[in-house]
């Protein structure tokens, strides 16, 4: 069976992150005043209580990029990503895999190969699946042709069977952007958080530096991350200064814990405000204690930029 490797490029900011969820229960909808959440959708009805309520799906990326796929090759696949981005965050070079029989192969039992093949022709020429005849380019293309706009494949690729986006991974690169004015952000302002003062940013790429390396990251995880192991190994983090009052930091590792991207920006921003220095970051690092560390910064500045595999996959 083919394998196919997607990039897949999304703003974040209506999509409920990138897994697939189960729909909400009816009691979901209290928290919003008897209104769906953002990003959800209402999907027919399922009793409680004696009444009748909506039942809500929450729309994911994998969900949308995976309906996507079943329209294209006319059978049931499974995407696989890479990355479990939270809601609201955006990716530039999220990855996804997934497998699906070649046409032929579907329609005759016979790869196309076989000498009984052209003696058994296929009984139904337009099966399911995507043979890698058709090649990736117009994969692509019948693929963004049914994604909404607010998502993109950037790249498909044909990969060996035996490629796996979350066991091939090795490194990952987000980025975190900041906008430092009073004036609020208009054009870009679903990719950047706004803070109001100017942030010094000599002392956060200090504190970014003291970061690199292999630690235990527990100070910088949400609670409830659900990882036996809170030791990571953070190959950059750098903070530059940009045009128009922006700050980015750009943090590469082997793996990140839920929410540490944001909690290691949300850090670096409380030294650039002069709140804390360069000298907290190995104190917060060894006190395990996310209390120590700074707040968590929201969602909307962060992105996914890049994802890199084993030998043989970039």
């Amino acid at each position: 069976m083919p394998r196919y490797k997607l990039t897949i490029a999304y703003d974040g900011t209506d999509f409920c992150g990138w897994q697939k969820q189960e729909p909400m229960t009816p009691t979901g909808l209290e928290t919003h005043g008897n209104a769906p959440p953002p990003a959800a959708k209402v999907c027919g009805t399922v009793q409680h209580d004696g009444e009748e309520r909506p039942r809500l799906q929450l729309r994911t990326v994998q969900h949308v990029v995976e309906q996507a796929i079943r329209e294209v090759v006319r059978e049931r696949v499974n995407l696989k990503g890479s990355s479990r981005t939270d809601a609201g965050v955006h990716a530039k070079g999220q990855v996804g895999a997934f497998s699906c029989s070649g046409e032929e192969e579907r329609a005759t039992g016979l790869p196309p190969g076989d000498p009984q093949h052209a003696m058994n022709p296929p009984s139904h020429p337009r099966g399911g699946g995507w043979p890698v005849s058709r090649g990736t380019d117009r994969l692509l293309r019948a693929l963004n042709g049914r994604l909404p706009e607010d998502c993109l494949i950037t790249a498909a690729e044909l990969v060996p069977e035996s490629f796996d986006p979350t066991r091939d991974t090795v490194a990952k690169g987000y980025s975190y952007t900041i906008h430092c004015a009073r004036e609020r952000p208009l054009w870009d302002r679903r990719f950047v958080h706004q803070v109001w003062e100017p942030l010094n940013v000599a002392p956060m790429l200090e504190a970014a530096k003291l970061l690199e390396g292999e630690h235990d990251f527990a100070a910088f995880a949400a609670a409830g991350h659900g990882r036996l192991s809170t030791v990571r190994t953070i190959f950059a983090c750098d903070v530059s200064a940009l045009p128009d009052q922006r700050v980015r930091i750009d943090v590469s590792g082997n793996g990140f814990l839920w929410n540490m991207v944001r909690i290691i920006a949300g850090t670096l921003v409380e030294i650039g405000r002069g709140r804390k220095t360069p000298a907290d970051v190995p104190r917060i690092i060894e006190s395990g204690l996310r209390a120590k560390a700074g707040p968590t910064l929201p969602p909307t500045g962060l992105c996914l930029e890049w994802i890199r595999f084993g030998v043989g996959e970039k």
